[in-house]
């Protein structure tokens, strides 16, 4: 049952492991809503954007009237999660494509950086910021941080490549913990939106 205090936590509906995110979300004790037009951008405590195809789902935001009012939303301080492809629509800079989507996040992103879909691997790492304990990641043609600005932290590198930061109150990884059983980052999300809400 849901306290009146839970955070409520959108999920960018369009593709990806959306029930999956909405699952790890409840399971944390918050409230998931699944987003899929602009008037449920109001009233969320922050929004999880999936994995996917990032090109598609640039497209899905605009023929849907997102891009902008998400956009807004987020320079003014909506938090915001981007797990792949939601990673490089949150990126200012994509190293291998001339197209921008969000552009919000201070962050120049490397697309399919690990190659194809048969170059999927996952792995244990340690987050300190995160969890205690080693966390398992999930990387599906997955891209990387080639290059983070002067207010992002990095979260996390595997082979010298950056896999997790933040700047503020977004959060970008190139993984998928939604794909696993930890609740580690769901649980450091509903955290940053916790200390947005409460000021």
């Amino acid at each position: 049952m849901l306290s009146l205090l839970a955070m409520k936590i959108g999920i960018l509906g369009f593709q990806g492991a959306v029930v999956e995110h909405q699952q790890h979300i409840e399971k944390i004790g918050e409230e998931a809503v699944v987003v899929r037009y602009p008037g449920q951008l109001d009233d969320l405590d922050g929004i999880i954007l999936p994995g996917g195809e990032s090109t598609t789902m640039g497209k899905l935001l605009n023929r849907t009237g997102m891009m902008e009012p998400l956009k807004e939303k987020i320079l003014q301080g909506l938090p915001v999660w981007g797990t792949c492809a939601g990673m490089i629509l949150l990126a200012k800079n994509l190293v291998n494509d001339s197209v921008r989507h969000l552009a919000v996040m201070d962050i120049e992103v490397k697309r399919n950086a690990y190659g194809t879909q048969i170059d999927s691997f996952d792995m244990e790492v340690s987050l300190p910021e995160i969890s205690p304990k080693p966390e398992p990641l999930v990387f599906i043609r997955a891209p990387y941080i080639i290059r983070a600005g002067e207010g992002v932290r990095v979260l996390c590198r595997v082979d010298g490549h950056i896999v997790a930061a933040r700047q503020g109150h977004m959060f970008a990884t190139s993984f998928h913990p939604e794909l696993t059983d930890s609740l580690a980052f769901h649980r450091y999300f509903a955290e940053i939106c916790r200390e947005d809400r409460e000021g």
